[in-house]
């Protein structure tokens, strides 16, 4: 009759979280805006945009420059340009010159004269995605350089860029050859008369001391890690501005040195040393190279400028020597073709060690370093490599089953142009900088 519930203390009991529920919730709330202010969660990496996360290289557009009024208003103001990620845009003007006006293309790059029937490749810009790349001007190039001597130092991706530049300097000043020699032309030396500007090529495929393998020597290559190579070092002196461009000999077998004492190798399973990959004998390579740089400011206080070219990714879809090892006609659109691996890796040692050169210069005004970070729009150019067309009308009789393809370096005129495009950007920023400190 008047007795209580035996539930009725458990009740009482349940009801009370309920009422305090709303007062907990405007508490922890507070707390929750504040860790996530201070502490967000990342955020996915979009799939068309697969770089790696690193500084990214950014340029400014602004340029003492011009070539009409518009462009001198344009000047006025400094947008930031990343010509790093972007897409590959139709562009019905084409190339600057052709494999018949210009006359220091190698003989395998000149795909043109080599009978190669599609020329849609000719016919793509580089737009970035929140800027537009300009065209190159070779008379805007030749002012800022008057006076000055280029060298280009690396392995055959470094004589593609060169010879690039001088097809497209040669449209409006024609250079003369002053210095050959080695075999293949490995270093030579233009000089334009118009600007008195000289540049040269040294073959460096390390860019640090090596003993290149050979027919009648050891099966690969040695690498003096702690010495940068006298061949082309011993001319810094004389040098301006200095574009290094290396990677795809460190792929091969090879015994690596420092302090004359073996530390280990690359692929060499006859040898009684150890295997260390190459990733960061290639690191090391280029420390001691921008070190060697740096040096050379601060010992005779010349200013001098270093431009670092990225890999450039190679695009074998078979075997080298069978027709269709790189069969493309177009180029890669944006998420299409991921940066990963290897060559994700190579491009980040070099953007790296760019960055931590450039920390070291800050103690030596007048030495800058810079990547020209190429390896994504690369990366997107199946299409532009010679492939077959590395040899004059490789099928004029008949498609055979055995065919050399070059699938590593890049047609000329090509996309290897717009490398230059983006190196003449860095130069009129360079420019600019130097203007604002007189």
């Amino acid at each position: 009759m008047g007795s209580s519930s035996p539930f009725k203390d458990q009740t009482q009991l349940l009801s009370l979280p309920k009422k305090l529920l709303p007062y907990a919730l405007y508490a922890l709330l507070p707390i929750a805006l504040f860790r996530l202010y201070f502490h967000p969660p990342p955020l996915p990496q979009s799939p068309a945009d697969p770089l790696p996360v690193l500084n990214p290289v950014i340029f400014t557009t602004s340029s003492s420059f011009s070539s009409s009024p518009s462009q001198e208003e344009e000047s006025s103001c400094e947008i930031a340009c990343d010509y790093t990620n972007g897409k590959w845009v139709r562009d019905e003007l084409g190339p600057l010159y052709n494999g018949s006006t210009c006359g220091t293309i190698k003989d395998g790059q000149n795909c043109i004269s080599h009978g190669r029937p599609d020329l849609g490749y000719l016919y793509w810009r580089w737009k970035p995605h929140n800027c537009s790349l300009p065209r190159f001007v070779p008379d805007i190039f030749l002012q800022i350089f008057r006076n000055k001597n280029l060298a280009f130092v690396g392995d055959s991706m470094a004589r593609n860029q060169l010879e690039s530049l001088l097809c497209m300097l040669a449209t409006v000043s024609t250079p003369d050859l002053v210095y050959r020699n080695g075999e293949d032309n490995k270093f030579r030396r233009w000089h334009f008369p118009s600007h008195n500007i000289t540049v040269s090529i040294y073959w460096s495929p390390f860019l640090v001391k090596g003993k290149e393998k050979s027919n009648s020597g050891p099966n690969h290559n040695k690498l003096y890690l702690d010495y940068v190579d006298a061949r082309w070092a011993g001319d810094m002196e004389r040098m301006d501005m200095i574009v290094l461009s290396i990677g795809h000999w460190f792929l091969h077998p090879a015994v690596f040195y420092e302090r004359d004492s073996v530390i280990g190798c690359h692929y060499c399973p006859d040898l009684n040393h150890t295997e260390v990959g190459f990733y960061e004998v290639f690191r090391k390579a280029f420390k001691t190279t921008l070190k060697a740089i740096a040096g050379k400011r601060r010992l005779n206080g010349d200013p001098i400028d270093v431009i670092v070219t990225t890999f450039s990714p190679s695009h074998f879809e078979g075997d080298w020597d069978k027709a269709g090892a790189c069969p493309k006609t177009r180029p890669f659109q944006e998420g299409e073709k991921l940066l990963e691996g290897m060559d994700a890796d190579m491009r980040r040692v070099e953007v790296e060690e760019v960055e931590a050169a450039k920390a070291y210069a800050e103690q030596f005004p007048g030495f800058r370093v810079e990547a020209l970070d190429v390896t994504k729009l690369s990366l997107m150019r199946p299409d532009g490599h010679p492939g077959p067309y590395m040899y004059p009308f490789p099928f004029a009789d008949g498609v055979k089953d055995r065919v050399q393809n070059d699938c590593v370096h890049w047609c000329l005129p090509g996309p290897i142009d717009t490398w230059n495009e983006i190196v003449l950007e860095v130069m009129k920023r360079w420019d600019d900088q130097s203007r604002k400190r007189v």
